[in-house]
C-alpha cells in the first residue's frame, strides 16, 4: 500500500525573548530562554525516532525577521542531523520571519527545500526514487499578506499519490489573532488535497478531519496565554486516509491554577494550601510556570496583598520549589472575588465617585511616557484590555486600603 509518514510543525519562534519574566531566578530564566531550542531538539528526536519521510515547518521558525546568528546556526545543526537520517525538510516562512526582513541568511544543507516567495509553488518528494508526494507552499516576502492565498493552491498533474498544502494564515472567523492570508474552510475543502498543514495560530486545532486541516500550535508556550502541552503532529497518509498523533515537545509548560482560599484565618494557612495544591496538580518531570488565581471574598486577602505579605509568601513558596529539577514557579498571581475594603457609610457618595473615577480612567495617558522613553520602550509590550483592568483593580484596592488606614 502506498504510504508516507511526516511531521507537521509550525511557529517554532526560536530565540523568543520571553518578556515579563526578568524577575525569575537566574537559573530558571536561563532555562526559559533556551526552551524554544530544547523543543527544537525534541522535534528532531521525534522525527528520527518515528523514521518519517519528511518534516513540514509552516512559518514563523524565528521570532523576529532579523534572525539571530545563534538561532540560525541551531536550526542549521538540526537540519544537518535530519540529513544524516535522510529526512527532507520543507520550509515556508511566515509573518514573523518574512524573507526580506533578514538581510543575512545562512545556507542550510541540501535536504532543506524552501518555498522562496509569495507565489504558491510545488516540490516533489521522492521515496525509493519514485515520486511519493507533492508539497505545495509559499513564503511571506514582507511582514503581511492580506490576500486569500488559499484560492491560489491548485493540484498539479503529477504522478504522486499524495498532495499536501502548507498554509501560514488565519481562519477568517478568528478575531483573536492578527489577520494574515485569511481563508475560509470552504476554500480548502473544495480542492482535492490530502492534507492541509497550517501555521500561525498557536493553539492546537483540528479544523476538519477529512481531509485533515490542522493547526499544530507552537512547539513551546511563550506566555501565560499559551498554556498546556505544545508540540507537533505525526501524520501517516495512505489512500484510506490519515492517522494523526499529537506529540508534546515543550521543555517548560505554562499552566493556570485556580484555588479557593475563602476562610483562610492566617496567611500561613493560605501558604500551606497553595503548596499542597501545587504538589497535587503538577505531577511529572516537566518544569512549570504557574499563573495562580486565588478565589475568595474575605477582606484579609486584599489587606495581605496591599501590605506586601502575600508577595513575601509567594517568594517563600517559590524559593522552596525552584531548586528542584522539575521546578514549579509562580510567575504571576492575582485575587478574584467581590472583595471591597470599604470605609464607613459616612462619605458613601465620595466612595461611589471614587469607584467611578478608578474604573473609567484612561490608563493610556498615564503610561504613555513609559512607551515614549527611548530605553524603556525596548522592553515593553502593549497592555491588553485584561491587563489594563487588572491594573485598575489593583490601584482601586490600594487606594481603599490606604484610605481605611489613613496612610497619607
Amino acid at each position: 500500500m502506498e504510504k508516507i509518514s511526516f511531521i507537521h510543525a509550525a511557529d517554532l519562534h526560536l530565540d523568543t525573548p520571553f518578556q515579563g519574566l526578568a524577575h525569575v531566578p537566574d537559573h530558571i530564566l536561563e532555562q526559559i530562554q533556551k526552551s524554544t531550542f530544547h523543543a527544537l531538539d525534541r522535534l528532531v528526536e521525534v522525527a528520527i525516532r518515528k523514521e518519517v519521510d519528511f518534516l513540514l515547518l509552516v512559518g514563523d521558525l524565528f521570532d523576529h525577521e532579523k534572525q539571530s546568528l545563534k538561532a540560525q546556526v541551531q536550526l542549521r545543526n538540526a537540519f544537518t542531523k535530519l540529513k544524516e537520517h535522510e529526512i527532507t525538510v520543507y520550509i515556508s516562512y511566515g509573518n514573523h520571519d518574512f524573507i526580506r526582513g533578514n538581510p543575512h541568511p545562512i545556507t542550510y544543507p541540501d535536504n532543506v527545500v524552501i518555498f522562496p516567495d509569495e507565489t504558491v509553488r510545488h516540490a516533489i518528494y521522492k521515496k525509493d526514487n519514485k515520486p511519493a508526494a507533492t508539497i505545495y507552499g509559499f513564503s511571506y516576502e514582507n511582514r503581511a499578506i492580506v490576500d486569500n492565498k488559499a484560492t491560489e493552491f491548485m493540484v498539479e498533474e503529477t504522478s504522486t499519490p499524495f498532495h499536501i498544502a502548507m498554509l501560514h494564515g488565519s481562519l477568517l472567523t478568528n478575531t483573536d489573532h492578527d489577520m494574515y492570508a485569511p481563508f475560509q474552510i470552504k476554500d480548502l475543502i473544495r480542492k482535492p488535497f490530502d492534507y492541509w498543514a497550517l501555521g500561525h495560530i498557536h493553539k492546537r486545532q483540528l479544523l476538519k478531519k477529512e481531509p485533515p486541516i490542522i493547526y499544530p500550535g507552537n512547539i513551546q508556550g511563550r506566555n501565560r496565554k499559551e498554556t498546556g502541552e505544545k508540540g507537533c503532529y505525526h501524520v501517516q497518509l495512505t489512500k484510506n486516509g490519515a492517522t494523526l498523533s499529537f506529540i508534546p515537545l515543550q521543555a517548560i509548560q505554562f499552566e493556570k491554577m485556580q484555588i479557593e482560599v475563602e476562610g483562610m484565618s492566617t496567611i500561613h494557612k493560605l501558604g500551606e494550601k497553595i503548596m499542597t495544591e501545587i504538589d497535587k496538580q503538577f505531577t511529572g518531570f516537566l518544569p512549570y510556570l504557574i499563573d495562580l488565581t486565588m478565589i475568595g471574598n474575605q477582606v484579609e486577602l486584599i489587606e495581605w496583598k496591599t501590605d506586601n505579605r502575600l508577595t513575601e509568601m509567594m517568594e517563600l513558596i517559590n524559593e522552596q520549589n525552584s531548586e528542584r529539577t522539575d521546578w514549579r514557579y509562580i510567575f504571576n498571581w492575582k485575587i478574584e472575588g467581590n472583595q471591597a475594603i470599604r470605609l464607613s457609610t459616612e462619605g458613601e457618595q465620595f466612595i461611589d465617585q471614587l469607584e467611578h473615577v478608578t474604573r473609567n480612567i484612561h490608563l493610556e495617558e498615564y503610561i504613555e511616557p513609559l512607551y515614549l522613553h527611548r530605553e524603556a520602550r525596548k522592553y515593553l509590550s502593549s497592555l491588553s484590555k485584561e491587563q489594563q483592568q487588572e491594573l485598575k483593580k489593583e490601584a482601586e484596592e490600594l487606594l481603599y486600603f490606604q484610605l481605611k488606614h489613613r496612610q497619607f
